[in-house]
């Protein structure tokens, strides 16, 4: 098969289309003829070889969400058949003609979705639900802060926590962006390069602060982040893109009881990984088909162009999903 490898660690020209074998499956898995993958942050970092793939995923083929159509199963599968098209969270080789995946870890493709839709929504729902609903512990009426707005994750999450009765705030790097998040429904876009979040935060909602911020930013972020959290409020952490280092004052914490926490996906087991697909397909998939949540995919590229999807990726500027696709226009 096909895939897109990292030859070596380094800058987006390090990946190249290559043949690989073709993986084989587990008793519990299915193996997907994949048509698109999303390429997520992560996927720059393994790229650069800051972010290894864990035991038994392929070490240089990237790519932690796909979508495509089963062509076998394994023996003790009975949820899926040969013919079945799904999107799917992967650890690892998503980049590829096809992938191996554990079969609790796939996903139908949303009535009325397309392929390439649907391969941008495992990585960034199943983060979310992780984190928001289950780590954050969610409950309707409640505010949250999202940082990087018009990421991936961002566009997910203000989607998501609209539909569930919440309140979103988002940060964002331009006025562009911010108008964006806001037209598709968060409250207020905080751009954070001219305006302070957390004198924002504050303001708006009247010195009280937000039930739960979910941060991939990390390091200086930490202790503004403490700042406008409310009472009881959780802060979840799921990356630290400005640094895994900084200095907070505990009173912030024991006067307010706060919760810190944070978690990776990747590495968690199958079993873990189902039980969100589980809740993704009751409560997430429904609004999908219905239309109150959209897939939001910025730009499509052609698998073998790979190292331009990393460069856009990189660059920030996208607003929503980048895909990767083997064949254009098949599967739109």
């Amino acid at each position: 098969m096909r895939a897109v490898v990292i030859t070596q660690p380094g800058d987006s020209s390090v990946l190249k289309v290559m043949d690989r074998p073709t993986p084989t499956f587990g008793d519990d898995e299915v193996l997907v003829h994949v048509a698109a993958a999303g390429v997520n942050r992560p996927d720059i970092f393994q790229r650069k070889g800051r972010y290894p793939a864990p035991k038994g995923v392929p070490a240089d083929i990237p790519g932690l969400e796909i979508a495509g159509e089963i062509v076998e199963i394994g023996r003790n599968v009975t949820s899926w058949k040969a013919g079945d098209k799904v999107c799917a969270i992967v650890a690892g080789g998503g980049y590829a003609e096809y992938c191996a995946v554990p079969a609790g870890q796939c996903l139908p493709v949303p009535a009325g979705l397309s392929l390439v839709e649907a391969a941008s929504l495992p990585e960034t729902f199943f983060t979310v639900w992780s984190n928001v609903f289950d780590r954050g512990r969610f409950v309707r009426g409640e505010s949250v802060l999202v940082h990087g707005g018009t990421s991936g994750i961002g566009v997910a999450a203000i989607q998501m926590i609209n539909a569930m009765g919440g309140t979103v705030y988002v940060t964002a790097g331009t006025d562009e962006k911010c108008r964006y998040c806001e037209a598709l429904g968060a409250t207020h876009g905080i751009n954070y390069k001219t305006e302070s979040f957390r004198d924002v935060i504050l303001k708006l909602t009247n010195g009280r602060g937000v039930d739960i911020i979910l941060d991939m930013i990390g390091g200086p972020y930490t202790e503004p982040n403490l700042e406008c959290l409310a009472e009881e409020g959780r802060l979840v952490l799921i990356n630290y893109m400005k640094g895994d280092e900084t200095t907070i004052h505990l009173s912030h914490v024991l006067r307010k009881r706060l919760t810190i926490t944070g978690s990776t996906l990747r590495a968690r087991s199958a079993k873990f990984k189902a039980a969100i697909a589980e809740k993704l397909r009751e409560n997430i998939w429904p609004l999908l088909e219905s239309g109150t949540i959209k897939p939001i995919v910025y730009e499509v590229f052609p698998m073998d162009q790979a190292p331009a999807a990393h460069d856009l990726m990189q660059s920030s500027q996208h607003m929503g999903k980048i895909v990767l696709q083997w064949t254009v226009g098949d599967g739109r």
